[in-house]
């Protein structure tokens, strides 16, 4: 199918001349990189990365300071003074990255360049989640300040066919997210998959593996026959926001302050073929950090099925598992949750029709209704445990034993989600519905730290 778009364009992804860390400057490349800002949650992990090595990305993305000017502020300053001092370096051209990631037998090909920006209503680049205004606000702060993208979002796109080399798993088996057409140019037959096989055949820019154990190489591209292909071929399909959502926002935003042409009407990202490299989805889970486990419960009670299961995690998160799926095959609404806190883990399933009728709101698809974050969202959190949206009241935690250990700790409550499935986020985000949000977590992630795109650079 053809993509609409400026003059019949889908994806522009163009080369840009990255900024990377100098290898003899610091002490080694994986102990520069972090997770994506918003994965780095816990306070102990903060701590890890910054005593990993004086130079580690997460100074830059998560800078520590008494106020948000402080740190926004703080982070420019660094910025400037690790390319003063040659800690960052330009490469000497404008290229596009071809970054892999490997994982036992997960394998992630994808690339990295900076995107046209573009509207939804555009159709080019969907996103599948809402945002949130304060999480912008501050990422917006950070960019302005540092006049730099310092982590690419994660797009996922389906190419025309699996190419020439050997497509990756994704642990799971699923195909990932996206949508591409027809067209000359297609990935299969010479387009980005073609010129990703021909990259990995060379010797790398750089490879190191991160403390997780995940193999991490990087290529550049600068051939002009290479670049027209990708260039021939994306123009062909729109792409999925996989993770990066609020950066998506703050990207369009801030092109929205400048009225001429210029750096900031692209955003840097990393475009992967989930025909050739499939997604694996996560749940995101919340720690309600003022809720006890036992009002919680109390609550719940009201309107679920409240059960206290066996653990420990794993065999607890498996029981969520089938729970979920029992749900689904009968009658009624398919929802359930695992609530912890109090050293013991309690099952939610089956809750009240007559509650969900009353406080989930009418007028969106029935996929969007009957989500596991629609339902605690509206029934749960405003509804039965009166628990405010805010950052002082709930936490997003991507790890499963992170949310337990923060909730025991504080004497809060963690509740503990399944994964939605890729379909229903690519059948949403197809019909312009997005989902609340947090509610899925896309990986792998790309490392923060291998390459960044300074705006001063173009």
């Amino acid at each position: 199918m053809s993509i609409p778009g400026p003059g019949g364009q889908g994806l522009q992804l163009t080369p840009f001349r990255g900024l990377r860390y100098v290898a003899e400057r610091v002490g080694s490349l994986a102990a520069v990189t972090s997770p994506p800002y918003d994965v780095v949650v816990r306070p102990d992990g903060l701590r890890e990365l910054e005593t990993a090595d004086p130079h580690n990305i997460v100074r830059l993305i998560l800078p520590q300071a008494d106020s948000p000017e402080a740190r926004h502020r703080q982070a420019a300053e660094t910025l400037r003074r690790w390319q003063a001092d040659g800690v960052l370096a330009p490469d000497p051209e404008p290229a596009l990255y071809v970054y892999e990631q490997r994982d036992g037998p997960t394998l992630q090909r994808g690339l990295i360049g900076a995107l046209r920006l573009s509207p939804r209503e555009e159709g080019i680049v969907l996103p599948h989640e809402e945002v949130m205004p304060h999480v912008v606000e501050d990422r917006a702060d950070l960019m302005r300040a540092t006049a730099a993208h310092l982590e690419p979002l994660l797009l996922a796109y389906r190419g025309n066919g699996n190419g020439n080399g050997t497509s990756g798993t994704s642990g799971n088996g699923a195909t990932g997210p996206g949508t591409g057409g027809a067209g000359t140019g297609g990935a299969g037959t010479g387009g980005a998959a073609r010129v990703i096989e021909s990259a990995i055949r060379r010797e790398p820019l750089l490879s190191t593996t991160t403390e997780d154990g995940v193999d991490h190489r990087l290529w550049r591209v600068t051939d002009p026959a290479d670049l027209v292909a990708v260039s021939a071929d994306l123009r062909h399909h729109q792409a999925l926001i996989a993770d990066g959502h609020h950066r998506w926002a703050t990207y369009l935003r801030l092109r929205e302050e400048r009225r001429e042409p210029g750096p900031w009407d692209f955003g840097l990202v990393l475009l992967v073929d989930t025909a050739r490299y499939p997604l694996r989805v996560r749940a995101i889970h919340r720690l309600l950090r003022q809720l006890s486990p036992d009002d919680a419960l109390t609550a719940a009670r009201r309107a679920f099925r409240v059960r206290t299961i066996d653990g420990p995690l794993p065999r607890a998160l498996e029981t969520l598992a089938e729970a979920t799926e029992a749900a689904r095959a009968e009658p009624g609404a398919p929802n359930a949750f695992l609530l912890a806190g109090d050293g013991r883990f309690h099952l939610l399933d089956r809750p009240d029709p007559g509650l969900l009728a009353r406080t989930v709101p009418e007028g969106r698809p029935e996929a969007w209704r009957t989500l596991d974050a629609t339902v605690l969202h509206h029934a749960l959190l405003d509804h039965l445990w009166n628990v405010p949206d805010r950052p002082e009241h709930i936490g997003y935690i991507h790890d499963s034993a992170a949310a337990v250990e923060q909730a025991e700790r504080l004497g809060g409550t963690a509740v503990l989600m399944h994964a939605v499935g890729e379909d229903i986020v690519h059948e949403l985000a197809r019909q312009g519905i997005a989902m609340p949000h947090k509610s899925t977590s896309f990986g792998p992630k790309p490392a923060t730290g291998l390459v960044l795109r300074s705006l001063t650079l173009g």
